[in-house]
């Protein structure tokens, strides 16, 4: 059965009219002839949205029961069974209810396409889980409906449903989205120009780039190289060399003039590892390119302009930035280089050959890079071999020089010198190139015993020998120097590896990473300092302690200024590596260098980090704010409102109150005002709670009697709770006063959700040094993922209403059990239901009492400390 299709109708906010131009789209199709039915759709009241579903085949949906409250879903075994062409099924983020099949409705339609049923569907652009904390920075208002944006980029087919912010207001205004008493509210908030533009431009950059992976899967699909220019996208060729950081600018100059233009930085490693470029060079490069919004890219090719080119086609990129070559004339006369092959072959790619002032300098040279790569020991026994050698083996050959001819002496020198280029390379070899020669001309070739030569023939063969051993010589040392490079190369990426490890795998990067390149190189101390803000700058300043300071630093007495270090690597203006002990050799600096960069980095992420964990607490408390406003506005203007208009009623002097309408009246403006002042203690123990100023005054407290009291408070409810308190219970150590409000908070939470056949049971027992009291209810239950939300402040999991309160009643509980030194915990209540367990601790009974005994005791002193006297007050 082949999958069916997902259109989906994206918007920018509420009311830009993706589920009506879904319902159009629905309709055409009815009208062409296709099966379609509506699964379901959401019209919130809007009288055009409800018109379009005229002619459309609904399919009933299916009853959730959760919290003693029915709700409905999406039926999908029932779409299943109808089995149309296409259904109809809104908003793709939403959240099924507990006890639904699945958690979210796109799950429901991946189960409809699985089944081969094509479907149409509508999201917002806030309810995409990569844009999700970005819109809560736009709108203030966090989105706790998402949807991965892998679900909507994997769509067929993906629609945007556009409207200007001033044509959304208006329709608005005009109460096409909301009912009036909420028009006002939303224009002032969610609904203003400015977050309306800024959604807009979100939904538009995610469609951009949604429209911009089709075109490069299509583009895949047909195997299409040829570059098309929908989109400026600039390549920049780094070869970690001087000249990167002009080369980046530029390119980010050129991406820049062009709108929404991308720039992409490419570095073109040799497949064979040894012509390798410096790491911190590149690592520098990367950081430059990475803050002007670009993005690095490395590939591996042999052939540099092919492999760059390739690259460019496949990104689709409309222009290519490459340096001038480096090299000499004469080496560009030799070969036309990287900049022009690549002009050469670039098609309809445009290259920018930008040129710098490394440009025809050539390269830098190296010192020794003339000398042999060959050891010094295997140096010395190449001529120890060529002065020894060259006279033994005449002295051999004139012996035989009447069985012998010229020809063969030749190839007996020709095998001594490659001998000795074999032992000892390059220069070895020429001097016994240059002595066989002599050699052979004298002894052996007519006329002997002179220089000169009598045949053009043997100058011919001397010539050529000479050529061969220098050849020869000469690919042995390039050989050498070769595998000395590989090693070197290896040895390197070996080191950086392990640095790489140590700072993935490190709690700390930063000293990781300094601690391993202090072990690497044997250093005594290795230090990272950074410039002072307020300290004086310049070049005069490198031993000024007032300038610096120590940033991070491993080993031994660090160093306060670069003066201090045997070895300095400026990493940026700022940053400065400060290595004390022995001088790393000059092959090692490059290493050192990729260890600065990758120093500074790790230091930028833990600045980040530092600054991230300042503003955590910030941001929290701003989004307890913002909770707190959204949910206390409902629960604070209700009781008021009822409290008001229950007095203005009896001033009223318009209207004649019965008594009994009068005690009406009074009966809920206490009610009300109990209510808000329930919520203003609430509001006030969680904030003295999260502030760690609640007072607490422990004394011991008997369940027994603490149980019933907090019954009482809750009223007629409340004397429906079964207790099952045993007698001999030893007594907790608690503050009353917070005992009693936590089992008031508890308690009414489960009658809240307990069936009404079934009221909660509130039992108790003793464990060792604690008492467990356990609140029992019957009703739906919690998911056991879900345990942890119902104690965050300012929610209400599953409610659907304010009625409910501001969702601080468990939250304040569990803070007030542990500021007492207890717990409160969730469990699963057997056959259905949940169990909220307070764990206090127990106060054990005077030495040689029972805790029955003890409890009768302090009894009988309660009751006789209270007694009343003959007037009806307490005898003291």
């Amino acid at each position: 059965m082949a999958r069916g299709q997902l259109r989906i109708y994206l918007g920018a906010a509420p009311g830009v009219g993706k589920t009506y131009a879904m319902l159009e789209e629905a309709q055409r199709r009815r009208e062409r002839g296709t099966d379609v039915v509506v699964g379901l759709v959401e019209t919130h009241g809007r009288q055009r949205t409800a018109d379009m579903l005229d002619g459309l085949e609904i399919v009933p949906r299916k009853q959730v029961e959760y919290r003693g409250a029915s709700f409905t879903e999406m039926d999908v075994d029932a779409v299943v069974a109808r089995a149309p062409q296409v259904v109809v099924v809104d908003e793709l983020a939403h959240t099924n209810v507990p006890g639904s099949r699945n958690g979210k409705r796109w799950q429901d339609i991946q189960e409809l396409l699985d089944a081969g049923i094509n479907v149409l569907s509508t999201v917002n652009i806030q309810h995409l889980e990569s844009l999700n904390d970005v819109v809560e920075q736009i709108t203030g208002i966090v989105q706790r409906e998402t949807v991965p944006d892998q679900v909507v980029r994997q769509a067929d087919q993906v629609e945007l449903v556009d409207m200007t912010p001033e044509a959304l207001r208006r329709r608005m205004a005009h109460g096409n989205v909301y009912g009036a008493e909420k028009i006002d509210a939303a224009l002032g908030n969610y609904f203003r120009v400015g977050n309306l533009t800024a959604l807009r431009e979100l939904a538009l950059l995610w469609l951009a780039d949604k429209v911009d992976d089709q075109l490069d899967r299509y583009r895949a699909d047909h195997d299409i190289a040829k570059t098309w220019e929908t989109r400026e996208r600039v390549v920049v060729a780094v070869t970690g060399g001087p000249e990167g950081e002009t080369l980046i600018r530029r390119a980010a100059r050129i991406a820049g003039r062009s709108k929404g233009a991308d720039l992409l930085a490419l570095h073109v490693a040799r497949s064979d590892g040894l012509a390798g470029a410096d790491p911190a060079l590149l690592a520098k490069h990367r950081l430059l390119v990475e803050s002007l919004g670009g993005t690095y890219h490395q590939v591996v090719g042999s052939d540099v302009p092919r492999a760059m080119l390739d690259f460019a086609r496949g990104v689709n990129a409309t222009q290519l930035v490459l340096g001038a070559s480096r090299r000499g004339r004469f080496a560009q006369i030799l070969s036309p280089g990287v900049g022009v092959t690549a002009t050469a072959l670039s098609g309809p790619i445009d290259v920018h050959l930008v040129s710098h002032e490394h440009s025809g300098r050539g390269k830098r040279p190296v010192f020794g890079a003339g000398m042999s790569a060959l050891s010094p020991r295997r140096r010395t026994a190449g001529f120890a071999l060529a002065v020894a050698g060259m006279p033994l083996l005449t002295l051999v050959l004139f012996g035989l020089r009447n069985d012998l001819s010229l020809a063969s002496d030749i190839l007996l020198y020709l095998a001594a010198v490659i001998a000795v280029a074999l032992v000892g390379g390059l220069w070895p070899a020429l001097l016994a190139a240059v002595a066989a020669s002599v050699l052979l001309n004298f002894f052996f070739t007519p006329p002997v015993h002179t220089f000169t030569i009598a045949q053009r023939e043997n100058v011919l063969a001397l010539v050529v020998f000479i050529l061969v051993a220098a050849a020869v010589s000469a690919v042995v040392d390039l050989a050498a120097r070769r595998t000395r490079e590989a090693a070197r190369a290896s040895a390197d990426a070996g080191t950086l590896a392990t640095v790489a490890g140590s700072v993935l795998r490190g709690a700390r990067p930063l000293q990781a990473l300094l601690e391993n390149l202090r072990e690497t190189f044997q250093l005594d101390a290795v230090t990272v300092l950074e410039r002072r803000g307020d300290g004086p700058h310049g070049p005069d300043c490198q031993g000024d302690p007032a300038a610096w300071r120590v940033a991070a630093t491993v080993g031994g007495a660090p160093c306060f200024t670069p003066a201090q270090g045997d070895t300095v690597v400026p990493v940026d203006e700022q940053v400065t590596l400060v290595l004390r002990g022995p001088a790393p050799a000059a092959a090692d600096r490059r290493i050192i260098e990729a260890f600065a960069a990758q120093a500074a980095v790790a230091l930028r992420q833990e600045r980040l980090a530092e600054e991230a964990a300042k503003a955590k607490p910030l941001e929290e408390a701003d989004k307890l704010r913002t909770a707190l406003l959204a949910a206390v506005s409902h629960d604070l203007r209700t009781p008021l409102a009822s409290a008001v208009a229950a007095v203005a009623g009896l001033r009223s002097q318009d209207v004649e109150f019965s008594e009994e309408d009068k005690r009406e009246l009074l009966a809920t403006a206490a009610e009300s005002l109990d209510r808000l002042t329930r919520l203003v203690d609430n509001l006030l123990d969680m904030s003295r709670l999260q502030a760690g100023a609640l007072g607490i005054t422990a004394v011991d407290v008997w369940l027994d009697e603490a149980v019933p009291s907090a019954l009482d408070e809750l009223g007629p409810p409340g004397r429906g709770v079964g207790v099952r308190i045993p007698d001999d219970l030893s007594a907790v150590r608690a503050d009353p006063g917070l005992l009693q409000r936590v089992l008031v908070n508890v308690v009414s939470n489960a009658l809240r959700f307990s069936p009404p056949d079934r009221p909660p049971l509130v039992t108790a027992s003793e464990h060792g040094d604690l008492v467990e009291l356990r609140v029992i209810d019957h009703g739906p239950g919690i998911p056991e993922e879900q345990r942890d939300q119902v104690f965050l402040p300012f929610q209400r999991l599953g409610d659907r209403s304010n009625e409910s309160g501001v969702g601080l009643g468990l939250a304040l509980s569990r803070g007030l059990i542990e500021a007492m030194g207890g717990t409160l915990l969730p469990e699963t209540t057997p056959g259905g239901g949940l169990t909220m367990v307070l764990n206090l601790p127990a106060v054990p009974p005077p030495p040689g009492l029972t805790a029955a005994e003890a409890a009768a005791a302090d009894r009988a002193f309660t009751e006789g400390l209270h007694r009343p006297g003959p007037d009806g007050h307490d005898e003291r």
